[in-house]
């Protein structure tokens, strides 16, 4: 007979900021969630309620295009971003790109409940967060690129790029790259799908108040994923300069 006690043995997902990302964003601050299973996504309604409440913020507050890098959590990451190698003109961090669009057009694409979800607190705190359907990952190391890494656009998984010497990018055990310039894109692999059920969720920022306003929206957004997810189940953790690991219990 099957002892009903024992419980399924559970797997670990560690998480590494390597110590060279942090000589190029000292103040550097990151809220991670780790979902073993979500549920309900068909039920969007408040969070479509919540992302359209904070476009509207964005669209009444008269913010231009041209003044949203004077942002102090943008223009924070736009050095981070010009350090390693990247021209944030061209590639703006994921928080830059969406405040910008929304602007230009109103809103953004309802894209999964999760992302929208995501979009709408990013809006809200002018942060990248970012949720990564992790079911084919075993570990992430963020870190600088050697340049052999390969990575699937999203959407475009057939057209394989590799990352340039230097920058930095979420890579696996696999040695695969799961982002582009940090948070400027992430991969195919990884993104959010209606089978998306192992997830991680990203808070990051490098501005020098940065841990104050990433554990706020950390614990904001762990509370908002309350209905989408099993009760006690998930966990978090926050990485900064003396703390670059975090293994997960999933």
């Amino acid at each position: 007979m099957k002892d009903q006690s024992q419980k399924p043995l559970s797997k670990k997902f560690r998480v590494e900021f390597a110590e060279e990302v942090f000589k190029v964003a000292p103040n550097l601050h990151v809220g991670l969630i780790a979902v073993p299973q979500v549920k309900n996504l068909d039920k969007d309604a408040e969070v479509n309620a919540l992302l359209m409440h904070m476009e509207q913020e964005i669209t009444n507050s008269g913010l231009q295009k041209e003044s949203v890098s004077e942002i102090p959590t943008i223009a924070a990451w736009r050095k981070v971003y010009s350090q390693f190698g990247a021209k944030p003109s061209r590639y703006p961090c994921a928080a830059e790109s969406l405040i910008k669009r929304v602007i230009e057009h109103g809103s953004l694409p309802r894209i999964h409940t999760l992302v929208n979800l995501c979009n709408a607190i990013s809006l809200k705190s002018r942060m990248p967060i970012a949720s990564c359907d992790i079911a084919d990952v075993q570990g992430l190391v963020i870190r600088h690129a050697e340049g052999n890494e390969p990575y699937l656009p999203i959407g475009k998984p057939e057209e394989r790029e590799f990352p340039a010497p230097g920058e930095i990018i979420y890579a696996d055990q696999l040695g695969r790259a799961h982002s582009r310039r940090w948070n400027w894109r992430q991969s195919d692999v990884v993104k959010t799908t209606a089978k998306s059920k192992r997830m991680l969720f990203t808070v990051e920022a490098v501005h020098e108040e940065a841990k104050i306003l990433v554990e706020a929206t950390t614990f904001l957004l762990l509370e908002l994923l309350g209905p989408f997810t099993e009760e006690g189940t998930c966990d978090k953790a926050f990485i900064h300069g003396n703390s670059r690991v975090y293994e997960f219990q999933m």
